[in-house]
């Protein structure tokens, strides 16, 4: 029995590892996409979009990280930790941004022009992140990781960017509502500011036990 099971925890390994390889791939390019149109466009809700892909490249090299030493106990509690803590920070880090260059926007009544392939960009990513999501979330269980499951969070939470960015850039396309992108980038900051005390906090998920 204590074979089979190390030989399930190996494969399970195996796909945590293709799916954060997949992440980290997927998100630089979303990543430079999203802030090339977004400065071309003076979007703001785009370029954080943008810098939330990188973090998403940040927590999957993290997570490839503690997968590389899951026999070791020891080690992969404490990468776990550390992966984290990092994450948590950088969210931090960003809403702060969000919320400043928004609320600029807002005051100055800066308008975004319309940016087509950043709203095709965004409807991508609304259509591919909820499945990456869910196999995240089989091999958090899986493995029994809070890391992973907290990876996986981070991806429906950018699925939820994902729609508020489509919504906003949408409603400044179509009626040419200046005001919609910064307030579609603040609605943002909640969300994200949310995840970083979690992180920060060591929160534990759902689906994870103590091993």
């Amino acid at each position: 029995m204590g074979e089979i099971f190390l030989l399930n925890r190996a494969a399970a390994v195996q796909r945590g590892r293709r799916l954060e390889y997949f992440t980290v791939a997927w998100n630089a390019i979303e990543g430079l996409l999203a802030i090339f149109f977004g400065g071309m466009a003076g979007s703001i809700s785009l370029v954080g979009f943008g810098l939330d892909s990188f973090i998403e490249v940040m927590s999957g090299a993290a997570l490839l990280w503690r997968m590389s030493v899951d026999a070791n106990v020891e080690r992969r509690a404490l990468n776990e930790k550390r992966a984290l803590r990092i994450v948590g920070m950088c969210f931090l880090w960003l809403a702060a941004y969000i919320s400043y260059e928004s609320g600029a926007d807002l005051l100055l009544k800066h308008a975004p022009e319309h940016s087509l392939p950043g709203i095709i960009l965004a409807c991508v990513s609304l259509l591919v992140m909820p499945f990456l999501s869910r196999a995240k979330r089989k091999v958090g269980r899986d493995l029994n990781s809070q890391a992973m499951q907290a990876d996986a969070k981070q991806t429906d939470f950018c699925a939820y960017l994902s729609g508020i960015l489509v919504g906003g850039l949408l409603l400044n396309s179509l009626f040419g509502l200046w005001w919609a992108d910064p307030a579609a980038a603040l609605l943002m900051v909640p969300l994200i500011a949310n995840e970083g005390i979690e992180s920060l906090r060591g929160k534990k998920c759902a689906g994870c036990h103590p091993a």
